[in-house]
């Protein structure tokens, strides 16, 4: 995992055990189960612990300055020497959740300013979604349905009504709508979401440690024995994958809420841990790291990485023809090159865009 930490919620989330089966996943009715479903005291102790080693670290362990590259050639995918380009920065948690827009553009989360913002190619910015409280991720179906990720504030917040902010999946355009902010069985969704992928059948999978799903009944638990981060459906949306740590893992979807077939699809590097995920039209997986954008075929095979300027923790194809790759970098630098430390993780974003020989899928955002 990158400079995004994803819930700061209990070790033993990394201890549960995997919902088995195709049934949908039932609620806390076991230890497992009750794991990946931590108490609000539980998460306030983790993040007050997260918070507390940030306070402690010195300017160096915080900055995430940009470094030189050079990019080798991955055949279909990018020509050798092809150059980022910066086109975008804000301080504080400005930008997660990237997905593109019909018209080239790109969407991000803002979970500093509850809000979603489109940027163009070019890097001008709007808001294309207001008040959005604690939106740190998004997804959008097949139907063009946005979806966000609501996330409880963090120690060190200032916002005059962070203590109202609540977690949940939601639907944010173009009817605004809470999908789910329980558990199934009817108590508070404890969980900050992390990323999350709509699954076009009026609900969505997300990542928080474990694998969870949310429509209507509320959220449940997918999977644990995980540590989830990234998610992304295959092309047929016939396979859904997470990473997991230093893997990605795969599992066959068999309906709403419903999953099958856990298994092991692809390793990272050496070091590396996997953040976001997006496809390619050939269905490739790229993975964003600290080192880069890592690039797998359809079948699991590594390509290479491609470098980036800094550490990025999310990834779409965007553009004209979906032909540009586009990256969310941790970190940004002032006028002067001096590191931005911006809101409660003390951190910023940069968004770089790359020319690429591979395609992003069309009739859809990730």
């Amino acid at each position: 995992m990158t400079h995004k930490i994803a819930v700061a919620i209990p070790v033993v989330l990394f201890l549960s055990s995997l919902c088995t089966g195709v049934a949908r996943a039932q609620v806390a009715t076991s230890a497992d189960d009750a794991t990946c479903m931590p108490t609000a005291d539980q998460v306030r102790q983790q993040l007050r612990m997260f918070a507390s080693r940030l306070a402690k670290q010195s300017p160096q362990e915080t900055s995430f300055t940009n470094r030189n590259v050079r990019i080798k050639a991955i055949p279909g995918v990018v020509s050798a020497g092809a150059m980022w380009t910066k086109i975008w920065q804000e301080g504080g948690n400005s930008a997660d959740g990237i997905i593109a827009e019909p018209d080239g553009s790109v969407l991000v989360a803002q979970e500093d300013y509850d809000a979603v913002l489109r940027i163009d190619a070019n890097g001008n910015s709007s808001v294309l979604v207001a008040n959005a409280k604690g939106v740190g991720s998004l997804s959008m179906d097949r139907y063009g349905t946005l979806y966000g990720g609501l996330r409880t504030e963090r120690p060190g917040s200032t916002k005059p009504d962070k203590n109202s902010i609540e977690n949940a999946i939601v639907v944010l355009a173009p009817v605004r709508k809470v999908i789910a902010d329980k558990w199934a069985d009817g108590t508070m969704l404890t969980i900050r979401p992390n990323d999350l992928a709509a699954d076009g059948h009026s609900g969505a999978y997300f990542t928080s440690g474990c694998l969870y799903y949310a429509d209507a009944h509320g959220a449940t638990v997918m999977a644990g024995k995980i540590r989830t981060n990234g998610i992304v459906f295959s092309l047929d949306y016939k396979t859904l994958y997470v990473t997991n740590g230093a893997e990605i893992i795969a599992f066959d979807v068999r309906g709403p809420g419903r999953l099958a077939r856990r298994r092991d699809f692809a390793m990272l590097p050496k070091g590396s841990y996997g953040d976001g995920m997006a496809i390619d039209s050939k269905s490739r997986l790229y993975v964003s790291s600290n080192a880069g954008v890592q690039v797998f075929d359809k079948a699991g095979k590594y390509l290479g990485v491609i470098p980036t300027p800094r550490g990025i923790i999310s990834v779409v194809f965007a553009g004209a023809g979906k032909k540009t790759l586009y990256a969310v970098g941790s970190g940004a630098e002032d006028a002067n090159g001096q590191p931005i430390r911006q809101g409660p993780q003390h951190t910023a974003a940069t968004i770089y865009k790359l020319p690429m020989l591979a395609q992003g899928p069309s009739g859809r955002a990730k």
